[in-house]
């Protein structure tokens, strides 16, 4: 008889990857699913799942336009093939004991506001920030449905991070001041808060359906203004480069500036923690995850 597995398929971009990863390993796996367009994705390895992520694409698909990654209609398609690929693997029946007892991880939002929104006239003039969080969440809920009507039935959503608080958020919006910029913080907490109920809405109308929200917000946050309490040096600057504004290939080891020590720094990047702060993180997300897997 064929053994099912569970596994995850990640969708978006959770804030980094690295969190998934470990916050998949506290979970009990094993092996990290492969990005769905590599080589690595064939076969058997796409028992253990997929990751459908792609880098600055959100809940707004013209986000990922602007971006040129891959927004989070096309992942859905690619995942209706994903699905196909499996039932080829093992049959309709296994695949689908397979799907439904998987875990699927979605995170998004932030690129929608800080590389998007709160940079886009034609967004921030037309659209208040509670109504941006309303067209956002309304393309969450078109997507958790559509996630549900191809079987998924246990989904983990990240919250938005304190956005305020990451180096290149307040290089560019703090104003020469260093510190978390407050702006952006509320208007994360305000789609965090409609995300929650907006969730809590959907599992009580999809039968069956485990929607866990994962916060990510608090936990950063208490890192960002208490570093030391937690081991870390520094929390305003990244360790890549100047720790300002680098990321994605701006950033990499042998960027000049460079810090020699990672583990001291809560970013790595201008948008993305340290390895040493997702390890926290993910041990934080671990308390509301474990419902996902029992």
């Amino acid at each position: 008889m064929f053994k099912r597995q569970r596994f995850m398929c990640n969708f978006q971009r959770i804030f980094t990857f690295l969190i998934s990863s470990t916050a998949a390993e506290n979970l009990g796996f094993t092996s990290y699913p492969p990005a769905y367009l590599s080589k690595q994705a064939r076969g058997k390895n796409l028992l253990i799942g997929a990751n459908f992520a792609s880098g600055s694409s959100g809940y707004y698909d013209t986000t990922a336009k602007i971006y040129n990654t891959i927004p989070l209609s096309k992942q859905v398609e690619l995942y209706k093939e994903y699905q196909k690929k499996l039932v080829a693997l093992v049959g309709q029946s296994n695949a689908s004991s397979i799907v439904n007892g998987s875990v699927h991880f979605v995170s998004a939002g932030s690129s929608d506001f800080v590389q998007n929104y709160y940079i886009n006239p034609l967004l921030y003039k037309k659209y208040t920030t509670d109504q941006f969080s309303d067209i956002l969440l309304q393309s969450y809920t078109k997507f958790v449905k559509e996630l549900y009507n191809l079987g998924a039935r246990k989904m983990g959503v990240t919250t938005l991070p304190p956005l305020g608080c990451l180096p290149a958020v307040i290089t560019i919006f703090g104003e020469d001041q260093n510190v978390c910029v407050e702006k952006l913080n509320k208007a994360a907490i305000s789609f965090n808060n409609k995300l929650n109920s907006t969730s809590q809405k959907l599992q009580s109308e999809l039968s069956a359906l485990n929607l866990v929200v994962l916060d990510i917000y608090q936990p950063l946050h208490d890192l960002v203004t208490k570093p030391t309490d937690y081991g870390f040096f520094e929390a305003r600057k990244a360790c890549c480069g100047t720790g300002l504004v680098e990321t994605s290939i701006l950033c990499n080891a042998k960027s000049p500036g460079t810090c020699k020590n990672a583990t001291e720094y809560v970013f790595w990047d201008g948008f993305h923690p340290s390895e040493a702060a997702n390890k926290i993180l993910s041990d934080d997300l671990l308390a509301a995850g474990i419902s996902l897997i029992s």
